[in-house]
């Protein structure tokens, strides 16, 4: 599994309708609404480093009110809640 971290600006007068566009994509995972230099962070999880191209290259720079985007390959997870969830069995 490929992750990508994409920072997005958007036009700030349209920013809940960008994420919201970007959230019914295919491939992406999250969106979250930030404070800072870019407006929105986009998590996309796909199975090839082909797939990133379709989803951020193809889909998502074409979004209305995207103006720009920053992607960023993760190259290992360390998050506890990723690796609890990696080796879940689904018992409680």
């Amino acid at each position: 599994m490929i992750t990508a971290i994409v920072f997005v600006k958007a036009d700030v007068a349209r920013i809940p309708e960008v994420a919201e566009a970007i959230a019914a994509l295919d491939g992406v995972s999250e969106v979250y609404s930030v404070t800072g230099e870019i407006d929105l962070i986009v998590l996309v999880r796909v199975k090839a480093h082909e797939d990133v191209a379709d989803v951020v290259a193809d889909r998502l720079n074409k979004v209305a009110g995207v103006t720009s985007t920053e992607t960023h390959i993760a190259f290992r997870t360390y998050s506890r809640h990723d690796l609890e969830a990696a080796f879940s069995l689904g018992l409680e």
